[in-house]
């Protein structure tokens, strides 16, 4: 069994400044896998100046850079791939935009069929969620851990875990076979800072 790794989201709203420190801070402090860029509300120049900011830093740490809901701009600011939820655009799309090379993966909520439709359309990923209740996302249904179990057992393609996750409710997910536990508010609006967060989670994991 393949060791979970972690996937870190930005908050959907940043200061870019103190942000690239708290990303320094956080990739800094333990193995990360990925990190996503997920800014709310924010105007495409926004996007754009913030992957320009933030994509050398992880790149610097062998970090992927991986961009919310938007392969166009994925793939103009030659970012590592993209993450595209079920209400963005289909992955067919996602994938002609960002290329053959570029990571594709998809939000599957709990269902069982549109995670099997993603693997078998060539995701890279399958994102499972939310398993615990988060501030991040609006309108999410609850998952089912024994989903992560049931796609362990089957499939090749990596699960992601999110949704709420934090140092202290992390266990069960990596228990029940996620690839990747995918980390918000639990590492940025963590009590003794991100880089301890991190820290923490690189013990747990």
């Amino acid at each position: 069994m393949t060791r979970t790794q972690l996937y870190l989201i930005t908050p959907p709203k940043i200061n870019i400044d103190d942000f690239a420190r708290d990303l320094s801070a956080a990739l800094d402090g333990g193995p990360v896998a990925s990190v996503q860029l997920r800014l709310k509300d924010a105007t495409d120049t926004d996007i754009i100046t913030a992957a320009q900011v933030l994509m050398p830093i992880c790149h610097a740490r062998d970090v992927a850079f991986i961009i919310n809901d938007r392969p166009d701009i994925a793939r103009d600011v030659k970012a590592d791939g993209v993450h595209v939820g079920q209400d963005d655009m289909p992955y067919a799309e996602a994938r002609t935009i960002v290329g053959p090379d570029s990571i594709v993966g998809v939000t599957c909520k709990d269902s069982r069929h549109l995670s099997m439709t993603a693997a078998e359309q060539g995701a890279d990923y399958v994102a499972f969620g939310a398993f615990y209740d988060t501030d991040t996302k609006d309108g999410t249904s609850p998952a089912d851990i024994a989903i992560l179990t049931w796609w362990a057992e089957l499939f090749e393609v990596p699960s992601v875990a999110i949704g709420g996750i934090t140092v202290d409710n992390a266990a069960p997910l990596i228990e029940a076979g996620a690839d990747f536990i995918a980390v918000c508010g639990g590492v940025w609006n963590h009590a003794k800072g991100p880089q301890e967060a991190v820290k923490e989670f690189t013990a747990l994991l």
